[in-house]
């Protein structure tokens, strides 16, 4: 019997989707084209504004949660490390989030704009300052703002919270748990499709760049069943990389990525004009500040132009598409990092190295189709962007070797992009189990490779495209709700811990040290406070419904004992508050006058399996409660309870 761990209704409600969607754009594409165009036309002709407002939004969002009280709070228990070192941990959300992109885009999109700015003369000095300008706001923080609000929330209500890593989760502040029904199973779909779609579209593009480089270095011919030779041929390597997991296949591909673009880049940088590429990349960044608010509002609204329809509100739409992709597979990696070190490592390091690798292949490709190129590089990128890298290779040294270091470098960004994706996806589908059947992510893996491999047969890629950009629409709706609920819990959060262990009370403090409890008053505690906290705690739970899970709260001695159904009782999570006396230090100024040594009663909270022992003399029902999830957290991310 083949074993699977899914959500039904969302593993194959996303299939169904999916097929039908590719069985319209393969019957019809030229049909399916005009009329997914002609939507994505209405949509950011009709909504640009809000795309604009939107993605402005987002970033203050997330740098508000960054920089204020809620930035020191932890994606997972207070005590919890981060599971991958830090350069592990951003050579991954650099390769998943803007590979394939940077590879294509880095000489055609500054080329482009020179060529064709939208307000100075072409082709002059003007241009060029404003190519880089308009190509930093694209490829910048804006886009990893998108990122980050996706990421952030699942992080957080996954790894804190002890829900599952799936998008539903973030919803639950708003929606508590209507989010197991059938609102939460559309979010997941929708997520699934718009990731699987939009890696598709990327993994066309990626394809069509691998073909122009054999091209250009074995003669290989360019056509539609090249390419999906090709397909075929890097979805298997993806295959074996997600069968190893996240830890080793994707990672290590990841590592790989990272050192091969350095490795590019800096070749490129010591043959190309270093001198001024060094003071070009200070300036480009000094322009970027300066036009950094005027272009994150800026909408043409008095001298409107298509430019800004085919270029900045399709980047918007496009980030936003992407970010369920990238969102979710960032918040997997992310467990243990602060919210703080979150948000600064996913808005800037990326963003940096980005700013570098566009300054250096960028301004190089300007400054040789100023000069030797004569124009060549603006002619390759008007007739076929997939071939605009590899000419502009031609006005370098060594031709050969870096022609041949970019097709491998963009054959390991096909890789990485496919297999963080499965994983992403399998993750959605499968309630948020990280630990899945293999037959699941090979199918998810395989059905990507088709879906690329059927629209480039088909010439369908554009309608999947613009389809992938209406659907960002509704989403980004949902990222606003999102960050609603983001941020209400993460400042309930940083109250409960505030007037709880990190900072109690002066007062409060002063009178446990000046006067120790008595047991009367911790039999109070537990009655006033500790036994509603544990009875809010099991209600909760109880309301949930979740499959399998028996809770038992016993109030005569404020006991809370959850497990599965039918479990051993030692493998429970048992959270028991009781009274325990110890005696005063000798010599205490307590001590009474006959000698006798006072004693003292504290609130102990005892939590197994882990034979944890716990002071929470003083919390209040609301500190407890908080107490009570964090161990259940826990518990459930490394014990034997529920999945």
């Amino acid at each position: 019997m083949v074993k699977s761990v899914m959500n039904p209704r969302v593993f194959w409600g996303a299939s169904l989707i999916v097929g039908l969607l590719l069985a319209v754009a393969v019957a019809a594409p030229g049909a399916s084209d005009r009329v997914f165009q002609a939507a994505q036309g209405w949509v950011i002709g009709a909504f640009g504004w809000f795309y604009v407002a939107a993605v402005a939004g987002f970033l203050f969002v997330v740098l508000g949660l960054a920089f204020s009280s809620t930035g020191r709070l932890k994606l997972g228990p207070d005590d919890s490390e981060p599971d991958f070192p830090y350069a592990s941990w951003l050579a991954m959300l650099f390769a998943a989030g803007m590979g394939i992109g940077l590879m294509y885009f880095a000489v055609a999109e500054p080329v482009q704009h020179y060529a064709a700015p939208p307000e100075a003369a072409p082709g002059t000095f003007a241009a060029a300052r404003e190519a880089m300008v308009i190509t930093f706001v694209h490829w910048g923080v804006h886009a990893w703002a998108v990122y980050a609000v996706v990421g952030l929330s699942l992080a957080f209500f996954a790894h804190r919270k002890g829900l599952p890593l799936t998008l539903r989760s973030g919803l639950y502040p708003l929606l508590g748990r209507r989010i197991h029904g059938p609102i939460g199973d559309a979010v997941d779909i929708f997520a699934i499709w718009g990731t699987l779609f939009g890696i598709a579209t990327s993994l066309g593009l990626g394809v069509a760049q691998i073909n122009s480089g054999l091209a250009y270095l074995v003669g290989l011919p360019s056509n539609p069943a090249v390419q999906v030779g090709l397909i075929v041929v890097v979805m298997g390597a993806a295959m074996v990389s997600v069968l190893t997991g996240l830890d080793r296949g994707v990672r290590r591909l990841s590592e790989l990525n990272l050192a091969l673009a350095v490795c590019l880049m800096a070749f490129v940088l010591a043959v190309g004009p270093t001198g001024f590429l060094l003071k070009a990349l200070v300036q480009n960044f000094g322009l970027y500040l300066d036009h950094f608010f005027v272009r994150t509002f800026n909408l043409y609204a008095y001298e409107p132009r298509g430019w800004m329809a085919n270029w900045t509100l399709f980047y918007w739409a496009w980030w936003i598409a992407w970010s369920p992709f990238v969102g979710m597979f960032i918040a997997r990696i992310s467990r243990g990092r602060t919210v703080r070190e979150f948000v600064v490592g996913v808005l800037l390091v990326p963003t940096g190295f980005t700013f570098l690798w566009m300054t250096v292949f960028g301004n190089t490709a300007i400054s040789l189709d100023m000069g030797g190129a004569a124009g060549a590089i603006s002619q390759a990128v008007t007739s076929d962007l997939s071939t605009a890298l590899f000419r502009f290779f031609e006005f370098l040294p060594g031709a050969a070797i870096t022609s041949t270091l970019a097709v491998l470098l963009v054959a390991v960004f096909f890789v990485t992009s496919a297999d963080s994706g499965s994983l992403v996806i399998d993750t959605i589908a499968s309630g948020g189990a990280e630990e899945t059947p293999r037959w699941q992510r090979v199918y998810w893996c395989s059905l990507e490779g088709g879906a690329a491999a059927l629209l480039l047969l088909a010439g369908g890629l554009g309608a999947l495209q613009a389809a992938t950009l209406v659907a960002a629409l509704p989403f980004a709706l949902i990222m606003i709700v999102l960050c609603v609920g983001l941020v209400r819990q993460m400042n309930a959060d940083v109250k409960g811990v505030a007037v709880g262990r990190e900072a109690p009370a002066l007062r409060v403090r002063l009178a446990q040290i000046l006067s120790p409890p008595r047991k009367a008053e911790i039999e109070r505690q537990i009655a006033e406070e500790g036994a509603p906290a544990l009875r809010d705690v099991g209600a909760a739970l109880e309301a949930e419904g979740l499959p399998g899970l028996h809770v038992a709260f016993a109030e005569d001695e404020a006991r809370l004992d959850v497990g599965p159904t039918g479990g051993e009782a030692a493998g429970r999570f048992v959270y028991r508050l009781t009274p325990e006396a110890r005696p005063l230090p000798a010599y205490s100024h307590l001590e009474a006058p006959d000698g006798r040594r006072t004693r003292e009663w504290r609130l102990i909270a005892r939590v197994e399996p882990r034979g944890l022992r716990r002071d929470v003399t003083g919390l209040s029902r609301r500190q407890l409660v908080n107490d009570v999830l964090e161990q259940l957290a826990d518990w459930r991310g490394a014990g034997p309870g529920p999945r």
